[in-house]
């Protein structure tokens, strides 16, 4: 059993969505030195602003623990420019900045340096390999992928993520660390891979389907179809729908992803020609306030009241299923249960598991008549999809 009982300080690189709202569960979770760094002030003050603002909306509703109040904890951070200022005293660093691993390689060098020996450097990554972030840093057993989904003070999930280096005691300290940081949704749920895979669990699957995704946006741009109409097929079963989805988390995210994808699982995943020519105008999504859609006060402006008929949820979970499939046959997960449970944590929806077991020869059938459709190759049933043999497999 590890101590955290000596983790006082936590420094959070990166004041984006993310990394706001990491400093905000941190401030939260008890930590008495939350150190929030960016390139400029103008950053900083903007997200401890933005912090401030949901710590008094979470004090009004009564969600903040008894006996704490947001300006208890709110002195708690620390805004800092200067990078080797902000993680010269760190016990537990987090990474928060954009998907390029070049950039993410830089950044783990300098915290090598500048870090206390003891410090654990997590990352944020929500595809990248773990190995490849802290291969610059001198010290890859202490460098572990902790990758939180937003909004993060509601959503359970934090996958924890080994690098081929990462020490047990790393992953047993950024367990009970992240044990700390609470959800109102209850208790966090932790998964840890024991082996790395581009994605991860639930990016796994979403960006398998993102591949059915950019094809489908390509397809429905070239036939002057609306793309809010694709969201308003599923507007009965999903919350936000898969488009506004993507704006909502960033088509620079989306494409970057995407490129990731292409360069280490298959060409299958090359952004379609529609994502590419909004990401080369800066229409990114809600951050720039256009992009699939427009964006007023944080909402996309979309009308779901004509369906096109074009988005088939079956063939959107056969393609979760398949992947699933694929981790269980790299044994980057023993069962599927995981599978499912981390689905339900980060993403509020089920896995496809649950169906999956009674339905994979239709779905099997499904992504085969797709794939000589699109051209698709990656999204061909993989063996044991197609055999049912995963049922097997449940823890």
């Amino acid at each position: 059993m590890v101590d955290i009982s000596n983790i006082k300080t936590i420094s959070i690189i990166g004041a984006g969505t993310m990394g706001h709202e990491i400093a905000q569960v941190a401030l939260m979770g008890g930590f008495k030195h939350v150190i929030l760094n960016d390139l400029s002030n103008e950053i900083l003050e903007k997200a401890a602003i933005k912090i401030e603002k949901g710590l008094k909306k979470l004090e009004s509703k009564g969600r903040l623990k008894p006996g704490v109040t947001h300006a208890s904890i709110i002195q708690n951070l620390e805004k800092e420019g200067d990078l080797k200022k902000a993680v010269q005293h760190a016990d537990f660093i987090i990474e928060a900045i954009p998907e390029k691993m070049k950039i993410k390689q830089l950044l783990f060098e300098k915290l090598g340096k500048y870090a206390p020996k003891h410090a654990i450097l997590a990352t944020n990554t929500s595809t990248m390999s773990i190995t490849e972030i802290g291969s610059s840093s001198g010290r890859p057993d202490k460098v572990i992928g902790c990758h939180f989904f937003t909004p993060i003070v509601v959503l359970r999930l934090i996958e924890i993520i080994k690098g081929k280096d990462t020490s047990e005691e790393t992953v047993e300290f950024a367990k009970k660390i992240c044990e700390q940081f609470p959800a109102l949704k209850g208790k966090r749920v932790l998964p840890i891979l024991e082996k790395e895979s581009p994605g991860f669990i639930v990016n796994r699957l979403t960006i398998g389907t993102s591949a059915y995704l950019n094809w489908l946006l390509d397809y429905a741009m070239n036939k002057d179809i609306l793309i809010e109409s694709i969201d308003a097929d599923v507007k009965e079963i999903m919350e936000i729908g898969p488009f506004a989805r993507w704006d909502y988390l960033g088509l620079d995210v989306i494409y970057n992803v995407l490129k990731y994808f292409e360069k280490e699982v298959s060409p299958d995943f090359k952004p379609g020609n529609a994502l590419t020519k909004l990401v080369n105008e800066g229409k990114l999504g809600r951050k720039t306030g256009e992009g699939l859609f427009k964006w007023i006060g944080g909402k996309p402006q979309i009308k779901l009241d004509k369906k096109a008929g074009l988005f088939d949820l079956e063939l959107f979970m056969a393609i979760q299923l398949n992947e699933g499939c694929k981790l269980l046959e790299e044994k980057i997960v023993s069962g599927y249960k995981i599978i499912d449970d981390t689905m339900l944590a980060g993403m509020d929806i089920p896995g496809p598991f649950g169906a999956g077991k009674k339905k994979y020869q239709k779905w099997s059938n499904l992504l085969e008549t797709f794939v000589e459709t699109s051209g698709l190759t990656y999204l061909s049933p993989c063996e044991l999809m197609k055999s049912g043999k995963f049922i097997e497999m449940r823890k």
